[in-house]
């Protein structure tokens, strides 16, 4: 049902962006109206904590069950991210405040009191939904007159009685929610604008009988005005204790509009950004790729009109540099077939990027239609394929290929089969700690079926149109006897031009991915896709120049070896890229599992391998443009 879902999803996606259709709402983002005493739904979300990144069920702790557990409906997106949304025990009622209501009473064991107990020593939170809302804990900010909100709340906590040195362990078993409303004058419905809890951690007692509807306590009760204001007398997780669940219900009327509801949640990390300091780095990024487009523009005439003044042939003999090396610029390198398939596959993600990046700034993939990001991004890849299939058939065609289904297969196959492996290996250790982030078989099957049902099929589309187009022609002809290369400097090495190529892309984007960083494993929102846009335009500005400048360097070097560095030299961001994400696990993260340290490697290796494909395909046309822009603006006896 996953994928159907999906396929529902990006047809939608496709209509709003052909036909324009701005007012429409996406599925579950519509806004509802609610009358006073209309019921509301609140539904339980999986468990998430940032030390282990492993998500759990709400239900995988023994919390209050309703009688039946019934699972929501989630696209592809939100079951790839472990969301696991269903129903709960708390129901309220609009604009009707509820004190001390009873969930239930719980028994501990041996087995339940240790799930407990890990969950709170792995500083597990619980996330709730209320009207396609997240459940937040609101947080005053000590050096500003300010709250920023925490995505749900915690199982629990440690802590110690006064006068001794044991810890124990305490649950939060009693929440105080607030939902804030903005009410309409005119018809006096009104719309959910917020949802936040204070959870408090209550030792409830109680006379007589226990009676689950009858039953009034002592500690919590709104006819003798004895309500839970703090947690002075802590509830322990111990076995054979008993814990009674208990909540209150508080209505706030808000001038908060619905369509701006989610404004304070994407602004929970602003006391972490630094806007001058990402804007001064990206001006420090443009004014050099300025000076360096400059540079290059007054060289390349200079060289081209030094050379086509020359009149004899003793003169051009005399001459050094990047056009002795005309005759062999252009003949095909070393596992030329190889190069194909990775040019290809970085047309595919640039596309997918490029296409998602638009939807994202247009609002189409905000936080509020949670997993739709990444179901668009899956889709998006898939349908790629073809521009994948085109751009590697003409480049083999270029390098007189003629097995274009060999090439077509090893374009739709090579780059996914790689990152399934390590997905697979990553997903069983998932399974093994029976984590919710474990994607299913039947979610499994989708993404084969978008794979080869789709994917595969595409790529041969492109690779079959790619290659009935017209061989590209190179503006020189090619010796039978490749030249000589001489010595080369040691800073052309082809080792250190690469690793110093990939420094300024990297520059271009370091700071931006602390924050996208810190959204995926910090479990914080991410939502300036604008300036992630921008980001993204410098990156490939960035990654063209300094290829075409190290480029024109090693042409006038002659070494006319250019194809796979051209690739490697912007590519090899990718290393910068995963030593920074090595840097941010040991900085900024308090992960301590093996597991839990080998799925932020793996992911991060995978993103940093999407990272190299791109940023090389990327360097490789900009030098592919230049060597042909230069090579065809002088005269060849």
């Amino acid at each position: 049902m996953a994928f159907w879902r999906s396929l529902a999803f990006s047809a939608l996606l496709l209509s709003l962006f052909v036909h324009g259709a701005l007012c429409f709402y996406l599925p579950g983002v519509a806004p509802q109206d609610f009358q006073k005493g209309d019921p509301l739904q609140v539904k339980v979300n999986k468990l998430t904590s940032t030390k282990t990144q492993l998500p759990y069920t709400y239900y995988s702790l023994p919390y209050c069950p309703p009688n039946k557990i019934v699972d929501s409906a989630e696209n592809l997106g939100e079951v790839l991210r472990g969301d696991r949304i269903e129903n709960s025990r708390y129901v309220f009622k609009m604009r009707e405040p509820q004190m001390c209501n009873i969930v239930c009473k719980l028994k501990l064991d041996a087995k339940t009191a240790k799930a407990f107990k890990e969950k709170i020593d792995d500083e597990y939170r619980v996330n709730m939904i209320l009207d396609n809302l997240p459940l937040v804990v609101p947080i005053k900010r000590m050096d500003a007159d300010s709250t920023v909100y925490q995505l749900g709340f915690h199982v629990g906590l440690k802590g110690q009685y006064s006068g001794s040195k044991e810890e124990k362990y305490f649950i939060h078993n009693h929440l105080a929610f607030t939902v804030k409303y903005h009410r309409d004058t005119l018809t006096e419905s009104a719309r959910i604008v917020g949802f936040e809890v204070k959870a408090f951690s209550v030792k409830h007692e109680f006379e007589g009988k226990w009676d689950e509807k009858t039953t009034r306590l002592t500690t919590c009760d709104p006819h003798a005005k004895h309500t839970v204001v703090n947690s002075n007398s802590p509830q322990e997780v111990e076995e054979n204790r008993e814990i009674i669940f208990t909540y209150d219900v508080d209505f706030q009327e808000s001038n908060v509009k619905w369509a701006s509801r989610w404004d304070a949640y994407l602004l929970m990390s602003d006391d972490q950004i630094h806007w001058f300091s990402i804007v001064n780095s990206l001006m420090i990024v443009l004014f050099l790729s300025g000076m360096v487009a400059m540079i290059m523009l007054r060289t390349l005439y200079r060289d081209i009109s030094k050379y086509n003044e020359l009149e004899t042939q003793e003169e051009a003999q005399e001459e050094t540099g990047w056009k002795l090396v005309h005759g062999d610029v252009f003949r095909p390198p070393n596992n030329s077939d190889l190069l194909c398939v990775y040019v290809g596959t970085g047309v595919q993600f640039f596309g997918m990027i490029l296409v998602t990046m638009l939807f994202a700034v247009l609002g189409f993939l905000s936080p509020s239609n949670r997993g739709g990001l990444m179901t668009a991004m899956l889709l998006l890849f898939v349908f790629m394929g073809i521009f994948a299939g085109y751009a590697s058939a003409r480049i083999y065609k270029m390098f007189k290929g003629t097995e274009w289904k060999s090439i077509a297969l090893r374009t739709a196959i090579m780059f996914p089969a790689i990152v399934s492996a390590i997905f697979f290996v990553l997903n069983a250790l998932i399974w093994g700690q029976k984590s919710s982030g474990a994607v299913p078989f039947g979610t499994m099957f989708a993404l084969i079926f978008l794979w080869f049902g789709i994917s595969v099929p595409l790529v041969f589309v492109g690779a079959y149109v790619g290659f009935k187009k017209p061989a590209i022609e190179n503006p020189v002809k090619t010796n039978k006897i490749p030249r000589q290369i001489p010595e080369q400097a040691w800073y052309m090495n082809p080792v250190f031009s690469v690793l110093i190529g990939g420094i300024l892309p990297f520059g271009a984007v370091f700071i931006e991915l602390f924050f996208i960083l810190t959204s995926i494993w910090l479990n914080q929102f991410y939502y300036i896709f604008g300036f992630l846009f921008l980001v993204f335009v410098i990156l490939i500005v960035t990654c063209a120049e300094i290829t075409i400048v190290l480029c024109y360097f090693q042409l006038c070097s002659e070494d006319y070896l250019w194809w796979w560095r051209s690739y490697l030299t912007s590519g090899s961001s990718a290393l910068y890229l995963f030593l920074y994400a090595t840097f941010y696990f040991f900085t900024k993260l308090e992960i301590t599992k093996l597991v839990s340290g080998l799925l932020y490697f793996g992911y991060m290796l995978i993103a940093s391998y999407a990272f190299f494909v791109v940023t090389g395909t990327i360097g490789f046309y900009a030098c592919f443009w230049f060597t042909r822009l230069i090579y065809s603006s002088v005269k060849i006896d």
